[in-house]
């Protein structure tokens, strides 16, 4: 394909985009097809010569779409909202033009810069503390990670870091294995399953705090654990709260979790995946109150700000013990 035919075939493209949109509801939310429905419908091996556009947009529509689950239909309810707007797409159209990869600053300052200078902009919309933001010259700022289940491993990975370092500088002596067999995290028993997954990825034990009749993590039921816990010999280093939970969206309560974790020296991440976007509202901001007793916050906008799937923003009051998760294998 040549810049001509991009061209062409870009228009073509765009009103086939604009069409499947405008048409979505009167399409099928959710296919009627079989699990092994497409392999049968496409070659079993690579074609040796392009098909033409024409026939790839045609097998788009024959083969394609009656396997596709309609996540932007106003008929789809399942799971929760995906978004995406007609800016956002232009601008992915962008961005794969583009085609940088925003590693480090020398990799694309641009890149590097403008997320950064973003995420202040969304950390100021939600009232986060200042301490979360790059222009504050802190230790703190934000990054786009592509998954709260991203988030939620990587702050894993942070505070696990941060307590070996933090207990060999006591006692030497101590082996990282040594301490990774005493290490435990918690969250709620609402919390999402990926919340267990970076346990078992990051290798430490999670246990579920009981929820109460609203479904939420109190303080009574975290301490009890930790008590428990550490008369056990086990090393409590790290919290996951809540807020708005996938299943019902549940609030754990972060004004009673926040202040035990600051004093028991347990790092407190805040998965908001499903409802910070919410917080931007002035009538939901008291929601994320507590928020300053985090050592880490997550919310999605690719959930409800008409941002295409994947940008999890993901802030941390100090960066440090991230940039260390660099300085051995994890």
């Amino acid at each position: 394909m040549n810049t001509s035919e991009f061209r062409r075939r870009g228009k073509e493209m765009v009103d086939y985009v604009a069409n499947y949109m405008e048409g979505i509801e009167g399409r099928q939310v959710y296919p009627d097809v079989e699990p092994g429905y497409l392999r049968p419908l496409i070659p079993d091996s690579a074609p040796q010569e392009p098909d033409t556009f024409e026939d790839i947009i045609n097998d788009i529509e024959k083969i394609i779409m009656p396997g596709v689950t309609h996540w932007h239909s106003p008929y789809f309810f399942a799971y929760f909202p995906t978004a995406s707007s007609y800016p956002a797409m232009l601008a992915d159209m962008l961005c794969g033009a583009i085609g940088c990869i925003g590693f480090s600053w020398a990799a694309s300052p641009a890149c590097t810069e403008l997320e950064t200078v973003m995420m202040d902009w969304l950390g100021k919309m939600l009232e986060l503390p200042k301490a979360f933001l790059t222009e504050n010259a802190g230790e703190g700022g934000g990054v786009i990670q592509g998954s709260a289940s991203e988030a939620t491993l990587v702050a894993l990975l942070a505070a696990r870091t941060k307590a070996i370092h933090r207990l060999q500088a006591a006692s030497p002596e101590l082996t990282q294995a040594a301490i990774m067999e005493k290490l435990v995290a918690y969250s709620s028993d609402q919390a999402h399953s990926s919340v267990e997954r970076a346990g078992l990825i990051g290798g430490v034990k999670l246990k579920a705090i009981p929820s109460d009749g609203n479904f939420a993590m109190r303080a009574s039921a975290l301490q009890e654990a930790l008590e428990r816990d550490r008369a056990a010999g086990l090393i409590p280093f790290f919290v996951v709260a809540t807020l708005g939970t996938t299943t019902c969206c549940s609030f754990d309560n972060l004004l009673e979790v926040g202040p035990i974790c600051n004093k028991e020296d347990m790092w407190l991440h805040v998965d908001a995946a499903y409802a910070g976007s919410a917080f931007i509202c002035p009538e939901f901001r008291h929601l994320l109150n507590g928020v300053e007793f985090a050592d880490s916050f997550n919310f999605n906008p690719h959930k409800w700000l008409l941002v295409n799937f994947d940008c999890s923003a993901m802030w941390c009051r100090q960066l440090v013990p991230i940039l260390r998760l660099r300085e051995k294998p994890v």
